[in-house]
C-alpha cells in the first residue's frame, strides 16, 4: 500500500487539534529523573497511521534521554485511533512525524 504524506483529507484526531493537544497534555508526564537532572529535548518520532487510524511502524528518530523518549512512545502507541486520511474518498495510510518537546520552567 502506498502511505501517503498528504490527502485530499488529512488524517484527523477524535476532537480535533485542540482534542489532541489535550490529550497529549493528560498523557505525557514528564519522567521525575529528568526532570531532577534537567533534561529537556525534543523527540522526534514518526509513524504510519493506518487506514482504520491507528498508529503502526514508530521509529523514533531523536531522543531524549531520562525516559522521555519512552513516554513519548507510549503515548502515540496508546492514542485512540483517528479519522484517517482520504484519497479518492477511500482511507489510505498516512505517514505522520510528531515532535514532543519536553521543557522545565
Amino acid at each position: 500500500d502506498t502511505i501517503f504524506t498528504n490527502g485530499q483529507v488529512e488524517p484527523q484526531f477524535p476532537g480535533g487539534y485542540s482534542a489532541f493537544l489535550k490529550y497529549l497534555a493528560n498523557t505525557i508526564k514528564y519522567p521525575e529523573v529528568s526532570r531532577q537532572n534537567g533534561i529537556t529535548g525534543t523527540v522526534y518520532i514518526k509513524f504510519i497511521l493506518e487506514k482504520d487510524g491507528t498508529p503502526t511502524d514508530l521509529v523514533v528518530l531523536r531522543e531524549v534521554a531520562g525516559g522521555c523518549t519512552e513516554v513519548a512512545l507510549k503515548a502515540i502507541e496508546n492514542m485512540p485511533p483517528w479519522r484517517p486520511a482520504l484519497q479518492n474518498m477511500k482511507p489510505v495510510r498516512y505517514h505522520f512525524m510528531l515532535p514532543v518537546k519536553f521543557t522545565l520552567r
